[in-house]
């Protein structure tokens, strides 16, 4: 094998491990082996070589036999190997629009932004679908705008998990919480009245990543 194509499947490992990280949290050595298929010596070197580019970094933790294992997680340099939806022009524009249009403009224009989606959304999404399979249309729109969505069964198995691993608008979100609450109503109406959604974790409040419990809703017990 050549030079260039050992760095080439280097480079493509490493990517690899930088989206498991970003779409599980935190890892373990062995835990990443296994999902990569490679021996655990061959992950701690390209671990080591993210280590040392600052994308990862690592905790201590012990386990019940033998020394305390190395757990993995991504560090906030690594955000720009994902899309950022060009934070800085959002931010500047969020801060310029607020300076001549104050709170109420700004908002105004969030609730236009909101109105679009839904209508695209709605466009994509059959209201006459079961609930699955509308969050799954969901989950691949917003996973086409960058936010690497995923259904999965909430614990229990009531209901589901919207999960978006990544934020591509996180610093406007962060300049303008408006853009959550508006993201918020934007699911609650494409999903239906019969359909309860609520954010359970939440990027910008400092999460991992953006999730909704999402579940039908139940009538209210007689009293």
């Amino acid at each position: 094998m050549t030079r260039e194509a050992t760095q080439k499947g280097e480079r493509k490992t490493r990517r690899a491990i930088v989206k498991l990280l970003k779409t599980e949290g935190q890892l373990g050595t062995a835990q990443l082996a296994e999902r990569l298929g490679l021996t655990a010596m061959a992950v701690r070197l390209h671990l080591y070589a993210l280590q040392g580019e600052g994308l990862v970094t690592s905790e201590d933790r012990p386990v019940p036999v033998g020394r305390p294992a190395k757990f993995w997680r991504l560090t906030r340099e690594a955000d720009r190997h994902f899309p950022e939806a060009y934070a800085e022009l959002s931010v500047a524009l969020l801060d310029a629009m607020q300076e001549t249009f104050g709170a109420e403009g700004l908002n105004r224009v969030l609730a236009s932004r909101c109105a679009r989606q839904q209508a695209d959304y709605k466009q994509r999404i059959r209201a006459s679908d079961p609930l699955e399979k509308r969050l799954k249309a969901l989950a691949q729109v917003r996973t086409e705008e960058g936010y690497m969505a995923e259904v999965r069964e909430a614990e229990g198995g009531e209901g589901f998990l919207l999960v978006e691993n990544h934020c591509p608008i996180c610093a406007a979100a962060n300049a303008c919480q408006g853009f959550c609450s508006t993201e918020l109503d934007l699911f609650r109406t494409v999903l239906g009245p019969s359909v309860e959604v609520e954010r359970v974790e939440h990027i910008v409040s400092g999460g991992q990543r953006c999730a909704y419990r999402v579940s039908p809703k139940t009538r209210a017990r007689k009293k």
